[in-house]
Order: C-alpha cells, then structure tokens, then sequence
C-alpha cells in the first residue's frame, strides 16, 4: 500500500513528475462517518452480500466532477426493510430503482455518509433483490495521495488531463456506493469508465471492449472477479500500452501490461521484465499469481503508488536503483499476494497485508542479490520500528493510520516485516512458508484457476502455525501483537556466569531461544520460563547475545536515535 517511511518519503521527494496537480487549497473535510473505514458492520449495512456490481463512471477533468450509476445484485442474509450503503455525502444521490421500479425521492437520504434506502416492501432472507443507484458530484480531492487519499486531478507535461483516485485508508465510498469494510467482497464488478477522448482508462480485471460514444467521449469498460473494495480504481491518462506474456511454471500463460505516459515505453518494457522476475520469485517462495486469469497490471500516475487490484498504481519515475530492482513496483506487486488474494478481515489486522508485503522486499532482495542484501534492509526497517501501541488493537477499537504519535501506520509494515524475520528464526524456512502459503491460499497445494480471495486474522495465523509446528505460540503473539512493548532483553553477569531473561509486560513468559556467540561459535539457550544461564570460559571472555539480530527486542541505541530524530 501507500508505504510511509523515510525511504518512500525520500522516493517520492525526489520523484519530479512531469505533472501540475489541480488542487482545492483547503479541501472541504470529510464527513466524520466517510473518513473512516471499517466501522461496525450493524443493521442492514451487516446484512447484504452483493454479488455483483456494474458500475459506470463519467469523468469530467474540467469540473473535476464524476456522475456514475451502481447497478448492484445482492442477496439479504436476513429480513431487511432498508438497504443502506456507505456513500461521501457530497455525492448528490439523484436515482434509486428497487427491482426496476424508481422510488421517491423521500425514499432515501444520506446525511452523513450512510446511504439509507427504504424499499416498497421488506424483503426475505436469501431473496435476490436489484438495486440501482444514480449519484454524481465533486469527489474528495486527495490531500497528499496516497497517503490522505482521494482523487488526484493532474496534468502531463503536456496539458492533458491525469486522474487517479487512491482511497484505501479512506474507503470506496470516496468513489461510489458501497460497502466500505475490509471483510466485504463482491463475486464480480462490470466497470465503464467514460473519458473525453484521448484518454484512455486503465481498470481492474480484463478489458472487455472500447467504445467510441460519437460525442467527443470513450468508454472503456473492464470486468474483475473478487476485487476489493479499495482496490477498484479509475486510473486515467493519454497512455500507451507496454505489454508481454509471462509462461507461469505453473503452466498458466500471465499477461503483463503496463499503462505509461508517452515517451516512458523503455522503462516500461523494462519494468515488466522485473515484474516477470518477481512473479517467480512469488511463485516459488508463496504460490501461484493470483489473478493470472485477468492480467498482471500496471499503470503510471501521479502519485507514488497503491495495490489496485491487477492494475497497480506506479509513480516512481523509473530510476535505475541501487537495489538493481525498482522497490516501488516489487512492494505493489507483492501486495497481488498480500492485501488483494490474503485480505485482512478488519483494519486492525492491517499488518497481515503490509507487513508481509514490506518482508517481501528483503526476501526478494536476498534471492537476487544474497544475504548481505537482506540483513541490510532488515537492519534500515528495524529503525521504523516504533512499537508504542499494539500492533492488532483490541476490535472494536480503529486505529489512525496518519497519528504521528502512536506511528501505528508506520508499524504495520516495519514491526510486520520484523516480526516475520523473527518468526524465521523461532520456526524455521520449512514451517514458516508453508504457513503462509495456507493462510494466503487456504490450502497447502493451490491451484491457478481454483483460487479466490480469503478474509483473514492474526489469530488465524496462529492456528496455522500452531498446527504445522506443533507448539503452542501464544507467548510469541502475545507479546508481539497484543502489548506495545517490546520485550527486553535483562542480561546480568557474576564472574563468568551470565543470567539472561526476557522482559515483556504479557503475563505469559516469553519463552525465544537466544543464541549467544561465546569466541567463535554460538551457544542456544532454550529460555524456558523466559530465562537463561551461560557460563563463559572466563569472566573477560567475550560475548554477544543475539548475535545475527534474529529477534525484535527493545534497542536502547534505535530508540535513543528514534527520539533525537523525532525531536528534530
């Protein structure tokens, strides 16, 4: 996702665009209930799966202004009265039509963000109903996409209209109706986008076909299975196409596409190729590209970047890099895996997505590049570690992504990738990967052609794990993910008798074998009960506790840097 460290926020400082970007000086606010995500699936809202969506969006760049119609097939799973959607109020809803009949306009409202549509007569559980709905308006303008999102009205060098919308911490309702949580998914989206011509609009899924509407505008129109909702973006710019097949080893044909501003066709091509290496590093290290069926997608925009579902967002400028690989494009992609197949079941176990995504970067790196790679990128993520509230707050309970004081948005992705490093240590190569492979495909064995979306928990990871290791790990995800702290390390030395015990504020002992490196050679101490003892050869002798950095620990010298750097 909108990946906020120092090293992104250095990427997108030194990224100069050829773009001027449209933007309101002080955007109206949203609506209390539009900026969040995720609030409580109660009442109607609770009750509805949709099955499919057909979606049409005009696009007016001069007004900065969208008029759309949702047309959605859904089944109630209990007896409903009301349909309720989430929607931006700024929005003018102008039509609603139950099973094609039109309702008074006194038959809906939505004052703040929660459209609420009283139908004709109630309907059964299970009973498949049709509903339409008409709205159109000035969407919200993205404040600093992606990061405070919305929608980016921009310019090519050129004068010519550049849009993207990028909304995940805000939610699909900046964009169209919807139902803006985590844990809800349509089975198929149908999405039009009508642009003046010249423009082409990038979408999710498969193009279906290209219409030229005879009165100055075009119609592209793109068909998607399992989208999520944040992942359903209008991406749009006079682009050109770079394209290539990828022959999966799964032996599944993948094709590549990449939608880039003209005059970046080189760096296109050239990124594809990454992207066919990245797909089989993917591949063998979690399984199968998810949406080979569809396409393996990118698009070139205005911001830095987002996991559109099969049409990444991409605005890193295409610099040659030292990794010998462009970060950004690796980091969105591996999202394909990580945020659009493995979905979090709600915002607090946002770190499911994001920092499995962020470890995949040091893994990527050590494939192509060796170990050295990887310990260095471990070693600049483990700065971005702050730690200061739980990593998976209590439910009920939503965690701000942009507090600069909790940094909980920076955890997500560092603390993640940190606690994936460790578990590496704790569990081995031959566990850990498997595991993940279960809880992204919910199998052991996935299959191109038989994989659909999975809605997933931290605790589901647990079972998983417990269930391939055989241990009990509630110690370890304890103190991890449900306390702040991070443990410490107490270490106490009497002549050549070294004492060694874990610190956690979590009442269960935290029980992470310890390696200590005494001269030449490493000794592991099982720390039952969270202690440890060593006697050392003499009581000068050298030693070093931890001495890979395996384990994520308090760090009296990071923390100390972390608060001089934040004073400044």
């Amino acid at each position: 996702m909108k990946l906020k460290s120092a090293i992104a926020i250095v990427a997108a400082g030194a990224l100069a665009p050829a773009v001027s970007v449209w933007a309101q000086d002080n955007p109206p606010p949203l609506a209390e209930r539009t900026a969040q995500s995720d609030l409580p699936l109660e009442g109607p809202r609770g009750a509805m799966q949709i099955e499919h969506v057909s979606l049409s969006i005009a696009v007016h760049p001069s007004q900065r202004r969208i008029e759309g119609t949702g047309f959605y097939r859904m089944v109630p799973q209990a007896d409903l009265s009301e349909l309720q959607f989430d929607l931006d109020p700024r929005f003018n809803v102008s039509r609603v039509e139950f099973d094609n009949v039109e309702l008074a306009g006194s038959e809906w409202r939505n004052p703040d963000g929660l459209l609420t549509i009283t139908l004709p007569q109630p309907v059964s559980a299970n009973e498949p109903v049709m509903v339409s709905i008409d709205f159109g308006g000035m969407p919200h303008e993205a404040i600093n996409p992606p990061w405070e999102g919305g929608f980016v009205w921009s310019q090519t060098e050129d004068g010519q209209p550049w849009i993207a919308t990028a909304v995940q911490g805000e939610g699909c309702d900046l964009m169209w109706p919807c139902i803006d949580h985590s844990s809800h998914r349509i089975d198929t989206l149908d999405l039009m986008v009508t642009v003046p011509d010249g423009l082409v609009a990038a979408g999710n899924g498969r193009q279906i076909g290209t219409y030229a509407n005879g009165n100055g505008t075009t119609t592209f129109r793109w068909q998607a299975r399992d989208p999520s909702n944040y992942g359903v973006a209008l991406q749009i710019g006079p682009y050109e196409v770079a394209r290539r097949d990828y022959r999966s080893s799964y032996g599944n044909t993948i094709p590549l596409a990449f939608w880039h501003l003209p005059g970046n066709a080189e760096g296109a091509q050239r990124l594809l190729g990454e992207m066919a290496d990245q797909i089989a590093f993917m591949e063998a290290t979690f399984g199968p590209y998810p949406f080979g069926d569809e396409k393996a997608g990118v698009v070139e925009t205005p911001h830095l970047g987002m996991e559109h579902q099969t049409i990444n967002a991409y605005g890193n400028g295409f610099r040659p890099e030292a990794y010998g690989h462009d970060w950004l494009l690796q980091h969105e992609f591996a999202h394909e895996w990580f945020a659009n197949q493995l979905r979090n079941a709600s915002v607090n176990h946002m770190w499911l997505a994001e920092g499995i995504t962020t470890w995949t970067q040091p893994l990527y790196l050590e494939h192509a590049r060796g170990r050295m790679f990887y310990d260095a990128e471990m070693w600049k993520l483990r700065q971005r570690v702050w730690s200061r509230v739980p990593l998976v707050p209590p439910e009920g309970e939503l965690p701000d992504y942009n507090d600069r004081e909790a940094m909980w948005g920076d955890d997500i992705y560092f603390k993640g990738a940190w606690i994936m490093h460790t578990l590496r240590y704790l569990v081995g190569d031959g566990a850990l990967f498997p595991a993940i492979t279960r809880l992204t495909y919910g199998t052991s064995q996935p299959v191109p052609g038989e994989i659909h979306p999975l809605t997933r928990t931290t605790d589901d990871f647990r079972a998983i794990l417990e269930d391939i290791t055989a241990e009990d790990l509630g110690w370890f995800f304890d103190a991890y993910f449900h306390e702040a702290d991070l443990p410490r390390l107490d270490m106490r030395q009497d002549g050549a008798k070294v004492s060694f015990e874990w610190i956690t504020p979590s009442d269960l002992p935290f029980q992470m074998p310890l390696e200590v490196r005494v001269g030449g050679s490493n000794r592991t101490l099982m720390m039952t009960g969270g202690r440890g003892v060593i006697t050392l050869p003499s009581a000068d002798a050298h030693f070093l506790a931890d001495p890979d950095n395996r384990i994520l620990k308090y760090d009296a010298a990071v923390d100390a840097w972390q608060n001089r750097e934040t004073e400044n």
